[in-house]
Order: structure tokens, then sequence, then C-alpha cells
């Protein structure tokens, strides 16, 4: 599919019209080589509830985003090459059926399918373009995963102290380590993760200590180790953090209510063939 779609003005037209849904807030998304392969709509687990996400399969890349008017206007693009994706299938939940958990090592978070159909769709497609990506490059698949963040909602007490009650004045905090929820007090510290981030970020104190004793492990073991070099693709914004703040009702002030990015001359499909 690939190969056949390769440099075809077909091709060309159906990444264009990513590009101009997203407008100037997204990162250009035509190279050579790169072929898109499929789009859909997928529940994501966020912090404070699900909500939906437009989803962009490349044969490299994938790329999601909020919807502001579908097949129109979406915000808030993330940009996630597909050689450092891991994928795993998760159980249902009374709430969501069909999950599966997409880990990198900047961000991990959970998407839910309309059908079991879709969500089987989904992980073929991802896993066959993620072991070609990795016998291209001769990489091995990535062992290192960001920790998913824990919903707001799973927990009214922080799961650290399991004492502070959770309520309007006292807010909820994330580990960047561990993904759990906890209260202030048992995340006033901060540490350099480069993976994650340039900056310290918020840990729990016990993630603290675990990381402190790692660093003073590692420092011991060899100080004259030179830090492994980690590849990264030029120009895309590591998606860390979470998106669930990003507001899905943005005003589309530049964007006409008639305008139409899928035009009919270009085929468009959940997996194109």
């Amino acid at each position: 599919m690939v190969d056949h779609l390769a440099n075809t003005e077909i091709n060309s037209q159906r990444i264009a019209a990513v590009e101009n849904c997203f407008g100037a807030s997204g990162q250009p998304l035509a190279v050579p080589g790169r072929v898109l392969l499929g789009e859909g709509i997928l529940t994501k687990e966020c912090r404070k509830k699900p909500k939906p996400r437009i989803f962009f399969l490349f044969n490299d890349i994938l790329v999601y985003g909020s919807i502001v008017i579908n097949k129109r206007k979406y915000n808030s693009q993330h940009i996630i090459p597909l050689e450092d994706v891991t994928l795993e299938t998760l159980p249902d939940t009374l709430q969501m059926k069909n999950r599966w958990m997409i880990k990198t090592s900047k961000k991990s978070f959970v998407v839910s399918a309309a059908s079991l159909t879709e969500r089987k769709e989904w992980i073929s497609h991802l896993e066959e373009c993620i072991r070609h990506l990795l016998t291209k490059t001769g990489r091995q698949p990535s062992t290192e995963h960001a920790a998913p963040w824990i919903p707001d909602k799973a927990t009214d007490i922080c799961m650290r102290c399991t004492q502070t009650k959770f309520s309007t004045l006292t807010r909820r905090h994330h580990c960047r380590k561990c993904g759990f929820v906890v209260c202030a007090d048992c995340s006033r510290q901060r540490f350099l993760m480069p993976r994650l981030s340039p900056k310290p970020l918020r840990v729990c104190n016990l993630c603290y200590r675990q990381l402190l004793a790692e660093k003073k492990k590692e420092a011991e073991a060899d100080r004259r180790q030179p830090e492994p070099i980690r590849s990264a693709i030029p120009g895309y914004e590591p998606s860390s953090g979470d998106d669930s703040d990003k507001s899905d009702d943005d005003k589309a002030d530049q964007w006409a209510a008639d305008t139409e990015f899928y035009t009919s001359e270009v085929s468009w499909s959940s997996f194109h063939s």
C-alpha cells in the first residue's frame, strides 16, 4: 500500500487536506516518502474525562488533535514517531470498551475504538508500520515508556498519603514518573527527566527518592560513561503532559463555515486501499 501510494497526487492531496485542517497551528506534514494510510476518531482517556480525538496514521508518524469542526478544523496537534511506539491491549471497563494503550518514551495514553473490529484494524496497521520502520532503521523496540496519567476521577484521595481528600480548594496533581494522582504535600519535589522535558518536572515523594537513588547508583557505577544519544525527529515538539485542558470549543474565526477541505475528488476512508 505504501509503495503504491508514495509520490502519487492522491497522497499529496490527502496530506495537504490534513495540513489545511490544522491550519497555522499545525506543523507541516508533507515530506518525501511519507504516506497517509488512514484516519479515524478515537476516544482518548484524558485527565478530566474521555474526549473524542481525530487520529491520522502515516507510514512513519501518528498524528492526533482536538476536533473543532470535523473534517474542517482541528487544533492541539500532536505528532508521535511510530518507531517510538509500543501498543498494549487493555481490558474493557464499565465506562469504556475496545481499549488499548499507546506507549512512548515521552507520553503514554489510553484510547478506545467504537468497535472491536475497529480496534483490531487500528492495532494491525500500527504494528505493521512499526515493524517496517524498525526493520528499516535496525532499531530495537522501545523499552522505556512514560507512565500514563491516572484520570482525576479515579480517586477522591491522594494515592500516596491516602489521607488528603481532594476538593474544590485542594487540587489534584500528577506525578510525571508514576502518573499517580497526588496532593501538593506529596508532590513538592521536582526532578529533571530529559526524555520527558528539558525542565524539572513534578514528581511524588516516593518517585523522587527512587530517582535520586538511581542517579546516585548510576554515577557511582561509571562516572565517565557518556550519556546515550537519543534520536529525535527535527522540528517536532514532544507531546508531553496532557491535552485535556485544551478547549474543544475554540472559535473558528479564520475558517469560513462553507470551507470544504475534503473534496469529492479525494477518496477517503478509515484505511485507504
